[in-house]
């Protein structure tokens, strides 16, 4: 069981959320995924995040989800936004599956679990 934020009793996490209605193939979907990951971890070390620092110690939770859909995607940002939680977007070069330019995945956090389940606990894992 990961450690704990001392004093707070929160578990930090990231959340990757893939476009469903793309239906990228299993590795394509991976690929998306960590792309989003290091773009979140390089967004919030030239922060010097809090929450960064304690997802490290924490040992890097992640939670990979599907979205239905774009729009969907883009409401959970904008919550996630409001909300003070770092996001990332993936843009896909399009050398494979999708167009170049097409959003792929979204990435938000590290950020406490229970603020990030708010925005995306509904959705089915990946």
């Amino acid at each position: 069981m990961p450690a704990k934020r001392a004093g707070t009793g929160e578990t930090y996490k990231m959340v990757l959320v893939i476009r469903g209605e793309l239906r990228l193939t299993p590795g394509k979907a991976a690929v998306q995924v960590a792309h989003a990951a290091v773009m979140l971890v390089l967004r919030q070390q030239s922060r010097r995040s809090t929450a960064l620092d304690r997802w490290l110690e924490q040992g890097q939770k992640k939670i990979a989800v599907v979205s239905p859909s774009l729009d969907d995607m883009v409401e959970r940002q904008g919550r996630a936004s409001r909300a003070g939680i770092a996001t990332a977007w993936v843009d896909d070069a399009g050398f494979t599956e999708v167009p170049p330019g097409t959003r792929t995945c979204l990435g938000l956090g590290p950020a406490p679990e229970g603020d990030l389940d708010k925005i995306t606990g509904d959705l089915p894992l990946l």
